[in-house]
């Protein structure tokens, strides 16, 4: 999409909207591509163990770091905030996600996940059993589904037909034969990878689908928007591995009528994620460098030399460290390493781009007959709007506020540079539309609209993406670098960045 192809210009009558990019700095991640400034005059700094990137897998190892005695650390990063895809905003006071904004309860194998969310109040183990504290848990109602006209409880369309029906419940036993017979977890390196993974990740989700004759309309849009939310991309972009993985790696697919099926609890806050990353970010005041851009990284005899920039006085700076963890996206360290290594030079990764916006109500908007306004809210048949939250919607004070929506767009590879280049009103005009035909009147309700852009938000788990065996690889010590990011699984969730940077520690310290 070109700049002059999104929706364009004002609505009449109405006053010109209020807002603006917030949240990333594009231009800062582009310094990659210019060429180096002379380090000469570079001021020197070090530390036993730097870390490029402070989100959740940057934020995790220098945490687990901590806990092994290592308190000689650097994080590095070209925010002015940590937290990565899990940071958040503020409007009009107001708290409200601009990326990642809930958190699935951890099963088994994500272990260090759990153990950070006990250590943070969230849960505690009584008579064996997992008793999580209510306030963090999604409140009712959770979820609803714009579909014929109305709103729906739940995100699956409800059957429109026996065929239809008839297919729920035939995915809903494949998806069970999965996991007895393969097994999936989540985090994925916990999981035996077998050649039966291997055949799943060698096609697309979509061509799986259509071997088993899935192919009701309904059924398909709701897997292609699960793969849209989680993976970035549709159900013919990423692999049958990937698309069984959504649901085989936490609590199945349930087809209506199954009695013992139960919604899917999650943690959210107001913030997102941010409540999480503020929680990991804040005993590490002392390490983190914000605003710092890393340009190269060089491995030498003794250490480990990394180039960044520093943003505000707009100079260079010479790091020098004992080790180095790039807690950045793989395709990032490829850029940044002097003499990257083969696995990662033929590593070849997609990254999907994403936009969020918060907009701020003067007054609740009118509504559709239904399901009454929930937490997530989506509209069937969008194939680029995935719904909004309502940052207020985990609130605790009773006054009544207007809602506070975050929406969250996923983009198709060819409008990056769209994304990048068009004005935010533009967007922000496109956000509105996607919005209409649920709130016709969500344009004169505006107060302010912010928007967030990420050029790569997220991998996209393509055929063939997690049986690389580069993956693999670099999840292994490489001299004095080590690798932490949920690219390592070939997707991006906060189990696999968390998980990620924890065993970039451990790789660290052995």
């Amino acid at each position: 999409m070109t700049a002059g192809a999104l929706a364009s210009g004002c609505t009449p009558d109405l006053p010109p909207l209020q807002g603006g990019w917030v949240g990333t700095h594009p231009e800062r991640g582009h310094r990659l591509r210019e060429p180096l400034p002379s380090a000469s005059t570079a001021t020197p700094r070090q530390a036993h163990v730097l870390i490029v990137g402070a989100g959740i897998a940057g934020l995790a190892c220098a945490r687990e770091l901590q806990r092994r005695g290592v308190d000689d650390v650097a994080i590095l990063d070209l925010e002015p905030t940590a937290g990565g895809n899990s940071r958040g905003h503020q409007l009009a006071g107001a708290r409200c996600p601009i990326g990642a904004h809930y958190l699935p309860l951890p099963g088994p194998e994500a272990r260090e996940v759990y153990q950070l969310l006990e250590e943070l109040g969230l849960v505690r183990q009584q008579l064996g059993r997992a008793m999580w504290d209510e306030r963090h848990l999604c409140h009712s109602p959770q979820e609803r589904l714009f579909i014929d006209g109305a709103w729906q409880d739940g995100l699956l369309p409800a059957a429109d037909s026996p065929d239809t029906l008839a297919q729920y419940r035939r995915f809903s036993n494949l998806v069970a034969e999965a996991q007895r017979q393969l097994g999936f977890a989540m985090p994925t390196r916990r999981a035996r990878w077998t050649p039966g993974h291997a055949a799943l990740d060698a096609q697309t989700f979509a061509a799986w689908l259509d071997q088993h004759g899935l192919t009701a309309p309904r059924l398909r849009w709701y897997l292609d928007y699960c793969c849209r939310d989680d993976f970035g991309a549709p159900a013919d972009t990423v692999s049958a591995w990937a698309g069984l993985h959504y649901f085989a790696s936490r609590h199945g697919f349930h087809a209506p009528g199954d009695e013992t099926a139960e919604r899917e609890p999650v943690l959210t806050w107001p913030e997102g994620n941010a409540w999480l990353a503020e929680r990991l970010s804040q005993p590490l005041h002392p390490h983190l460098h914000l605003d710092r851009v890393a340009l190269q990284v060089s491995e030498e005899r003794e250490g480990v030399e990394v180039l960044a920039w520093q943003v505000p006085e707009q100079r260079l700076e010479r790091w020098r460290a004992r080790h180095v963890v790039l807690a950045t996206p793989l395709f990032v360290a490829r850029r940044l390493l002097r003499t990257p290594p083969a696995a990662l030079q033929s590593l070849r990764q997609q990254h999907a781009p994403w936009l969020t916006a918060n907009l701020l109500l003067r007054e609740p908007l009118i509504d559709h007959p239904g399901a009454p306004p929930s937490w997530d809210n989506v509209s069937h048949g969008s194939t680029r709007l995935l719904g909004y939250v309502n940052a207020r919607h985990q609130a605790l004070d009773p006054t009544p506020q207007p809602p506070l929506l975050t929406a969250y767009l996923a983009l198709p590879d060819s409008q990056r540079g769209a994304l990048l280049q068009a004005p935010w009103q533009q967007w922000a005009d496109a956000v509105l539309a996607d919005l209409a035909p649920t709130h016709p009147d969500l344009r004169e309700q505006l107060a302010r609209i912010d928007l967030c852009r990420f050029g790569h938000a997220m991998s996209i788990p393509t055929p063939g993406t997690r049986s690389a065996a580069a993956l693999q690889a670099l999840t292994q010590p490489q001299g004095r670098i080590a690798f932490a990011h949920s690219d390592l699984a070939g997707y991006s969730v906060f189990e696999e960045a968390y998980t990620a940077g924890v065993s970039a520690a451990r790789v660290v310290t052995s």
